[in-house]
């Protein structure tokens, strides 16, 4: 039951597109039953799958265990691929957890839905927090998002940083250069740097994922987004069958 986790301590890099697309892959092409966990207050995984966001806060009662994680999940148009929505409740999650005590929690109900999704694709919010110290604890791979800049190269090392704080079983990463266009000098250098990272060019159908609501393979199979996010996905699987 392989967890993996989009996340970065940085907002506006494509963490949530990949994360819904990633999960799409892994119900489309690689045929399991996936499960897309909305961490994310925000709630932009499951808008993405065409969801519309429960006024309910109920999110964060699951970890409280006042409510069973399989009965907020909800089924999406596509085959073998659910969400766990997120909602406003999740704000105050950080608190939450601190306040229970109990640093595998999040790990603990991934591990009680893995036994009904053989994969579970988490979108992180991106913070630094109680929150992602559990998710760490949780995943098998953390795959990091990273639009070429400075920025996101700080990004990266708070959360490889993180990543090593969490434990010697730490997860290993994955980083992804993202939005790539290859008509700008800063990206063809972050190219050149870092030539064995996977691409994810930036591209208009990447953006309709939030006017359609659905993933680019959906909608645009032959785009060379929908190839780099599938080749990502199936690079994701032979790293998990390695161990």
């Amino acid at each position: 039951m392989p967890v993996i986790a989009v996340y970065s301590v940085k907002g506006g890099v494509g963490k949530t597109t990949l994360a819904a697309n990633l999960a799409w892959c892994s119900a489309a092409e690689g045929t399991h039953r996936t499960l897309l966990w909305d961490l994310d207050a925000a709630g932009g995984a499951a808008f993405l799958m065409g969801l519309d966001p429960s006024r309910k806060k109920r999110a964060g009662r699951m970890f409280a265990r006042e409510r069973n994680p399989l009965s907020l999940i909800q089924s999406t148009a596509y085959p073998r691929l659910d969400v766990l929505p997120a909602d406003e409740s999740l704000w105050a999650l950080d608190r939450q957890l601190a306040s229970i005590g109990k640093k595998r929690r999040l790990a603990s109900i991934a591990a009680g839905l893995g036994k009904v999704y053989p994969r579970i694709v988490l979108d992180c919010p991106p913070v630094l927090n109680e929150v992602s110290a559990q998710v760490l604890r949780a995943a098998d791979l953390v795959v990091v998002p990273l639009p070429p800049s400075p920025l996101s190269s700080r990004a990266f090392e708070l959360v490889a940083e993180a990543v090593r704080e969490s434990g010697k079983r730490h997860p290993p990463m994955l980083p992804v250069l993202s939005m790539i266009d290859r008509r700008r000098t800063l990206h063809c250098t972050a190219l050149e740097a870092n030539p064995n990272w996977p691409v994810i060019p930036w591209s208009s159908a990447i953006e309709q994922c939030a006017v359609r609501r659905a993933p680019v393979g959906d909608f645009a199979s032959t785009s060379p987004s929908a190839r780099c996010i599938a080749a990502l996905w199936q690079g994701i699987e032979r790293k998990l069958a390695k161990g």
